[in-house]
């Protein structure tokens, strides 16, 4: 690990849509500043990601200073989204648990029912260091995270992919790879490691913060779907079961939980502490 370093960043506002990728981010204790602190809602109140809508991918969102965000999606114009006045919150459902959270306004939910064509609205987590805990099993008293899957943030390695292609390639359905980085949603990618090295990560750092690894990513059908045309295939989830099932779970990536705070920057050093 004397060589690996942070290849790169990714911060994704809205969950589900297209995010960026800057040169650095500030580690919050419940993620990277900023990230999935925006999410849908159906009629049911129940978050919509790309497991149900597939063209989310092809919407993007960039962040703006005071926590903003810019949207942009093929056909659409343009629309800035500013954060909403804390008058009062709303109750969604994420993944069966109910999350307090404020709605956005209604320009943003007409602008996102169009792209989709069914109706949805947009949440904004006001308030993450107290709406969300982390899942009790993988944390410690007083935990949180965004609208992220379960966990503060998500780290991949660059070998492990390559690893993982040059298993498609070998498989039945050659044709079907290389997939690039995105289809996992990571925040960090790290460069410079053995393939699957952190399979066997407790502790890590990265420049200045340190995380704990909080349990290996279980992979979903959004790992499927091509992130710039909202296709949908079968890699990397046939690959994954053949090769990389844990239990109930088809692994790539570990889910981190920051123990401190602090900036991450592209090329920082990544050690492995535990």
């Amino acid at each position: 690990m004397s060589n690996s370093s942070l290849q790169s960043l990714h911060v994704h506002p809205v969950k589900s849509v297209a995010g960026c990728a800057p040169g650095e981010v500030v580690v919050e204790p419940w993620g990277p500043a900023g990230d999935r602190r925006w999410a849908l809602i159906d009629g049911d109140s129940k978050v919509v990601t790309q497991r149900q809508q597939p063209r989310l991918a092809l919407a993007a969102a960039e962040p703006l200073p005071g926590g903003g965000i810019r949207l942009t999606g093929p056909g659409l114009e343009p629309l800035t989204v500013e954060v909403p006045e804390p008058s009062g919150t709303t109750v969604m459902e994420i993944f069966g648990r109910k999350v307090e959270a404020v709605l956005a306004h209604e320009v943003a939910h007409a602008w996102f029912s169009d792209h989709l064509g069914a109706s949805v609205r947009l949440m904004h987590l006001d308030d993450p260091a107290h709406r969300r805990p982390v899942d009790p099993d993988f944390a410690l008293p007083g935990e949180t995270v965004s609208f992220a899957d379960g966990y503060p943030l998500l780290v991949t390695t660059v070998a492990s992919l390559d690893a993982l292609n040059s298993l498609i390639a070998q498989g039945d359905h050659p044709d079907d790879g290389p997939l690039p980085m995105n289809r996992f949603r990571p925040n960090a990618v790290v460069d410079g490691t053995a393939p699957w090295a952190e399979d066997d990560w407790k502790r890590i750092a990265i420049g200045e913060v340190t995380f704990r690894v909080a349990k290996p990513c279980g992979r979903c059908v959004i790992t499927t779907t091509d992130q710039l045309t909202a296709e949908r295939g079968k890699e990397p989830l046939r690959t994954l079961a053949r090769h990389r099932r844990f239990g109930d779970q088809l692994v790539f990536g570990q889910n981190l939980v920051p123990e401190t705070t602090g900036t991450l920057r592209v090329g920082d050093p990544v050690r492995v502490l535990a």
